[in-house]
């Protein structure tokens, strides 16, 4: 679904560790035809990205080189773009689709699609298979206006599970955000909350876009529209019992994905809004 924000905001602190690093650059402008990146993962044997677009928008997944040009458009042909939000793949370069946005609370449709990784060479794929879900704690559809937390745009694959981290449209936003776990089985699974955190109660610096995790499983990147948030040092997948760090990015767009290139370096696109963005962008952690 379309997303809205405005540009001219003030600056807004996390209450938790501060870190700013200016190692932020752009690699290439996204192709002029994908508007509205809404996710990307990362192939290193190939070195392309795969990435897609939210609600409006074909069913389609594209291949990225590192001119930024359309190696290869994937349509799949028994889904549907509701509100497709990120994409991830797990160990094994299986794909899965983010059919999750939920703007206003309401859906009771939310799933995430399975791509195999031997459909990815064709021009017309067919999932391999459908997980359906709902999340327990929602009983109204939409919930009040101050209880709008079961919107997500973020999730990753790992240990044969998918962790997501909810978008927060609350009435007098502050931060919050939820951590479900869903099994990476075919079916119809109630989402199991693991924890919730804050950020900062400044919705166009702190509300949470896209999700990632390090090929190592020991760093979770959280992206807003400025600025990153690191969890380290955790136990098990309990991400939110880790360090939580801040880390500014020192330029402010409509960013919506974010993916691990390696164990230190992440890759970030944005969309395209007022001629600002529509590029891909290479960040390096600091060690």
């Amino acid at each position: 679904m379309k997303k809205f924000f405005l540009l001219g905001v003030s600056i807004a602190l996390l209450a938790c560790q501060q870190q700013s690093n200016d190692n932020f650059k752009t690699l290439y402008s996204l192709p002029k035809k994908l508007k509205e990146v809404s996710g990307i993962t990362y192939f290193p044997e190939t070195n392309l990205i795969h990435t897609l677009e939210d609600s409006g928008n074909k069913n389609a997944i594209y291949a990225i080189n590192s001119q930024g040009k359309v190696a290869k458009t994937i349509t799949i042909t028994n889904a549907t773009n509701v509100d497709w939000e990120d994409i991830t793949k797990d160990k094994s370069g299986n794909i899965y689709i983010g059919d999750f946005g939920n703007n206003d609370n309401e859906r009771k449709d939310l799933c995430i699609y399975k791509v195999n990784k031997n459909q990815l060479n064709k021009d017309a794929a067919v999932a391999e298979y459908k997980i359906s879900f709902s999340y327990p704690e929602q009983t109204e559809f939409p919930p009040k206006k101050k209880e709008m937390f079961y919107d997500v745009e973020g999730f990753f694959e790992h240990g044969n599970y998918f962790y997501l981290f909810t978008k927060n449209r609350s009435k007098g936003f502050d931060g919050t955000a939820f951590i479900y776990k869903i099994l990476n089985a075919p079916g119809t699974q109630k989402a199991t909350k693991i924890g919730e955190f804050k950020t900062c109660n400044n919705y166009n610096h702190c509300v949470l876009t896209s999700a990632t995790i390090s090929p190592d499983g020991k760093k979770v990147v959280l992206l807003s529209h400025d600025k990153i948030v690191l969890f380290k040092g955790y136990k098990g997948d309990l991400f939110h019992k880790g360090s939580q760090t801040e880390i500014k990015l020192n330029h402010f767009s409509q960013k919506e994905a974010i993916v691990f290139k390696d164990n230190n370096t992440l890759l970030i696109a944005d969309e395209k809004t007022n001629k600002v963005g529509g590029n891909v962008y290479e960040f390096t952690l600091s060690r």
